[in-house]
């Protein structure tokens, strides 16, 4: 079982169907977030909604990947829109290549589904144990078939439903539970 930082903690799953008749349900976590309220900044993706995690401003992605190395998982938000590897945005370089182990994983799901494309967002490993979380934000997002594709070639490699985390984030404000 996934050691979830506690606001990643599942709040029940996403009937996910991957093929006519073959649903599979994954975790699902249902996080409020801050957003950012500092100094402005002028990249922000196309667009992206940039939130306040402890002072700091990041993405949903690096949000989720920060959660998660808090309890001790490393990883990469798998920035598909770019072809990078990224532990960070404003300031952190994108990495070249992941160590050729967690590589060898990605390569063999891509290869089953035919595609780089769908690859859930965020991909996180704890020695043997690989992670992958997919963000969502409420009422304005929802999965593609790329990503249900891309899940169903996960599955078909031996992962279990348990190894995904469907993160359905939302704003708020002060007074709301946030990172």
């Amino acid at each position: 079982m996934t050691r979830y930082p506690e606001i990643l903690k599942p709040a029940g799953y996403e009937s996910i169907m991957i093929a006519p008749r073959h649903v599979i349900n994954v975790p699902k976590a249902m996080p409020i977030f801050l957003p950012w309220r500092g100094d402005s900044i002028i990249d922000n993706y196309n667009g992206k909604q940039i939130l306040d995690i402890g002072g700091e401003p990041a993405f949903a992605e690096l949000a989720i990947l920060l959660a998660m190395r808090s309890v001790g998982w490393d990883g990469v938000w798998i920035d598909t829109y770019r072809r990078k590897y990224r532990t960070g945005y404003w300031g952190a370089e994108p990495l070249r290549e992941l160590p050729p182990e967690r590589e060898k994983v990605l390569e063999r799901i891509y290869s089953r589904a035919g595609s780089r494309s769908g690859a859930w967002d965020v991909y996180c490993w704890n020695g043997p144990k690989v992670f992958f979380a997919e963000s969502k934000r409420t009422r304005k997002d929802r999965l593609r078939d790329s990503q249900r594709h891309w899940l169903a070639a996960a599955i078909e490699e031996s992962f279990s439903s348990e190894d995904f985390l469907v993160v359905e984030w939302s704003l708020g404000n002060d007074q709301d539970r946030a990172v």
